[in-house]
């Protein structure tokens, strides 16, 4: 088992938060394909999914949800097979609504097997 690098974890990360905003369901599931493991599993306060069809699923459910708004990625600490992220969600170029932290972790081949989600600022709380 090889660690996965940091740069590799950065653009990993990247291409998660591209998954999240992409809205052409096509494109977006064959993003997902790429980049998620098989057995993934993402965990958040308002959501645990697994599987790819699972991501898929609560992606397009949250894009519904939030119409128009855009994911932007803050700093990317990592180490071995685990980075750290924020992340910000609001219009573009605009002041974030979301603010979120999450913690993934890839395999081997670099893909995500797990993502550990907090949601520091939501709407109306």
């Amino acid at each position: 088992m090889t660690e996965t690098r940091t740069t590799d974890l950065q653009q990993l990360a990247e291409r998660y938060l591209a998954a999240w905003n992409e809205t052409d369901p096509a494109a977006r599931r064959k993003l997902i394909d790429e980049v998620w493991a098989g057995d993934c599993r993402y965990t958040d306060p308002l959501a645990a999914v697994t599987g790819r069809e699972g991501v898929d699923a609560l992606i397009g459910a949250a894009q519904a949800q939030f119409p128009g708004l855009v994911f932007t990625l803050g700093p990317v600490d990592a180490h071995h097979d685990i980075a750290r992220f924020t992340w910000n969600l609001g219009p573009a170029g605009g002041e974030a609504l979301v603010v979120g932290f999450d913690v993934l972790v890839a395999d081997p081949e670099g893909r995500i097997t797990a993502v550990h989600g907090f949601l520091d600022r939501v709407p109306g709380a």
